[in-house]
């Protein structure tokens, strides 16, 4: 159903944070394709026509901002604590801090009487989970908990670095809060100045509370220079080597308790990462190619046949029969250490390391 903006009751929006990039890539979405997924309500018993939003704050926020005149909306029929609830058990997207799980654990103890254990009974939690987090509400100030539901500074950031501070000491712990929402620092940047803080006496304490950007700049200066990406390429290339020869010193002990299911599926996964690794030779081939002269008799560079994009691939198990026993082949001749060249046995593939493969060969979401 349609509703216009002034039906919406907007109670709870405080119990979400903001995420100013987030709220910008979803503005731009509903700008280019309109609304695809309804907001949740509930009706308002004493009110009608008014209904309560539950979940879809960041939509009706957005679709505001561009001048809508409606927003399309389902309705739960079921109270106004059991939708909450529901709406958070059922949540798909990015998992919640435990900071904005406080909020909505406070919100229900406070406005509708539950106790500690009927919050941990209809959230399938312990009660020291409930008790933690309720605790985090309290424990930060509440001028710092706004500045995240703003978005002037991530919840992440609260959590992990003002939330130990309020417990040594909450005026330090507001003015830190003032210099992250003035600065907007990243992540790391802030987890440098809490560390230094921690560390520091308190008069330097107070220098790098007044002089953020030169604390940082200063600790630029004398840190280590991070590894290049040339660097963290080799390095990432060492430990796949590394793998597949520890995949080889397995084979003997794996072997004999393989059944020919366990074979098939080693097979499989072997493929893959064959194939993989070749499409990587080849993408390296060819960069190699632009930056080098090529003599006239050198092959074009041009993408040869199976050079396929793994993130196009339908399944990181699908392979091409004829690529079986040649990927077999090759791995053998990466993986060669002792008792794995004398063994006609497929090596057993390292779950950490077929892992990781699969998941960098499965399409995104």
């Amino acid at each position: 159903m349609k509703l216009e903006f002034h039906q919406l009751d907007r109670r709870y929006e405080h119990l979400r944070a903001r995420n100013p990039q987030r709220q910008r890539r979803l503005l731009s979405s509903l700008a280019a394709l309109g609304q695809q997924t309804p907001i949740v309500v509930v009706a308002v018993a004493e009110q009608p026509d008014r209904y309560l939003v539950i979940d879809g704050y960041k939509r009706v926020a957005a679709l505001e901002q561009l001048r809508q005149d409606t927003v399309e909306a389902v309705v739960w029929p079921m109270s106004e604590s059991d939708a909450l609830i529901l709406d958070r058990s059922m949540r798909f997207s990015d998992q919640e801090t435990p900071l904005e799980q406080g909020w909505l654990l406070a919100e229900l103890e406070h406005r509708f009487g539950y106790s500690l254990e009927d919050l941990a009974r209809r959230f399938d939690r312990s009660v020291s989970w409930v008790s933690r987090r309720l605790a985090l509400v309290e424990l930060l100030p509440e001028i710092v908990q706004q500045q995240v539901r703003t978005g002037e500074i991530s919840a992440h950031i609260a959590m992990k670095y003002l939330v130990p501070m309020a417990r040594a000491n909450l005026d330090d712990c507001q003015h830190m809060a003032n210099v992250f929402a003035k600065h907007r620092f990243s992540s790391r940047q802030a987890g440098a100045i809490y560390a230094a803080w921690r560390d520091a006496s308190p008069a330097i304490r107070q220098r790098i509370l007044d002089s953020p950007e030169l604390f940082l700049k200063a600790q630029q200066q004398v840190s280590p220079q991070p590894p290049s990406l040339s660097e963290e390429l080799l390095r990432d290339l060492t430990m796949v080597l590394a793998i597949t020869n520890r995949a080889g010193r397995r084979l003997a002990r794996a072997a004999p308790l393989m059944g020919g299911g366990d074979f098939e599926a080693a097979q499989r996964k072997i493929d893959c990462a064959v194939r993989d690794l070749t499409h990587l030779a080849e993408r390296i081939q060819k960069e190699q190619d632009h930056v080098e002269p090529k003599s006239t008799d050198r092959d074009s560079g041009a993408a040869r046949p199976g050079n396929l994009q793994t993130r196009d691939r339908a399944s990181s198990e699908t392979v091409a029969p004829e690529r079986a026993s040649s990927s077999t082949f090759q791995l053998r001749g990466v993986a060669a250490a002792g008792p794995a060249r004398e063994s006609r046995s497929l090596p057993d593939a390292d779950p950490g390391a077929v892992g990781e493969v699969q998941r960098q060969s499965r399409p995104g979401p």
